[in-house]
């Protein structure tokens, strides 16, 4: 599997460009709140931002969405847009020190599971249900499972490819799917399709992350300025109400295969932190900790803290209510400072 080749291959390429530079990449993939990072590449804001601190800044969209974190992982980029649960469970768990540098949104109904003929999430029962195994669609599925009193024990999960998803939902054998827009749109304008069970049912669970490695922000701290301030620039043009926010919302929806209307409704169910004070109280909130404990409990349970780890407490998660897990051995961060320089204007 592609996660296994990437934690093989950390402790060969985990330190790969941590001293200070001058040339960064960065990577994403197609994502509702993602889709800003090829926008500000194309307006050349990420480019205006690095300028600023006299550097260069490669941003690359990659289209197979884990293959992206496994370059992230391997050192082939020093920053990589991904979620928290594939950040603990990819990175952090393969050994590389990653921080949390932007939090751009959380999924508030982005990502869902979808049945087939039935209206009612406990029709599952016995089921298959297609999905990106051990991704936070497996995580959204487990925890509409204890919702309707069921386990996972209850049904059969198929790992099926992100890029696959749409295509096999029409075929007979599948009735059930869980997966993240723009895929869902797309399955739920099929015939058939009931939304049964959606991130929103988890409010803050599936955050949005741009992860750094923490060597490299360490030795490059203004990489984290650049980065952030291009950000934010991105999300006030983005969230404004007059023509700029309609031509980068349209330009967005198009390069993510749809149009204005079908990018705003993946927006009405996306809690996008526009302002970076919202990151920052976010950020510093103590659902925040409670949430990754979650996260670090499913992870656990699936083994994906890697094979010597005795709990789900193994890796230790740092955030500004206090760190989870086991403080000697810090691989994720939650770090709201260079968001909060965002907020102060001393960008």
């Amino acid at each position: 599997m592609k996660r296994i080749a990437a934690l093989l291959l950390t402790l060969t390429f985990s330190s790969f460009s941590a001293a200070a530079t001058d040339s960064f990449k960065i990577c994403w993939s197609i994502y509702v709140g993602w889709m800003p990072w090829g926008y500000g590449a194309e307006q050349k804001i990420v480019d205006k931002w690095a300028k600023k601190y006299d550097l260069n800044i490669d941003v690359v969209q990659i289209n197979d969405y884990i293959e992206s974190i496994n370059q992230y992982t391997t050192g082939e980029f020093a920053a990589c847009a991904m979620t928290n649960m594939d950040a603990l469970t990819i990175p952090a768990a393969g050994g590389v020190d990653s921080t949390a540098l932007i939090v751009g949104d959380f999924s508030n109904g982005n990502d869902a599971v979808v049945l087939k003929g039935y209206q009612e999430l406990k029709d599952i029962k016995g089921q298959q249900v297609n999905l990106v195994e051990l991704s936070v669609s497996h995580y959204l599925l487990a925890r509409g499972l204890e919702s309707v009193g069921m386990t996972e024990a209850d049904v059969t999960v198929v790992n099926t490819s992100d890029a696959d998803m749409v295509a096999v939902f029409p075929t007979a054998s599948v009735t059930s799917v869980a997966t993240w827009n723009p895929l869902l749109s797309e399955i739920m304008s099929m015939p058939g399709s009931n939304k049964v069970f959606d991130s929103s049912m988890i409010p803050g669970e599936i955050i949005d992350l741009l992860v750094i490695n923490t060597d490299i922000l360490k030795a490059n701290p203004n990489l984290g300025k650049a980065l952030t301030g291009a950000w934010y620039e991105i999300m006030a043009t983005m969230s404004d109400v007059g023509k700029a926010g309609i031509d980068a919302r349209t330009e967005m929806g198009i390069a993510s295969g749809t149009d204005l209307a079908g990018y705003e409704s993946q927006l009405a169910s996306t809690k996008m932190f526009y302002t970076p004070a919202s990151a920052v109280e976010f950020t510093n909130s103590v659902a925040l900790k409670a949430t990754m404990k979650s996260v670090a409990e499913f992870s656990f349970k699936h083994g994906l803290l890697g094979n010597g780890a005795p709990d789900a407490g193994f890796i230790g998660i740092e955030t500004a209510a206090g760190v989870f897990g086991n403080s000697k051995n810090i691989k994720l961060r939650f770090d709201p400072s260079y968001m909060q320089m965002a907020a102060d204007g001393n960008l």
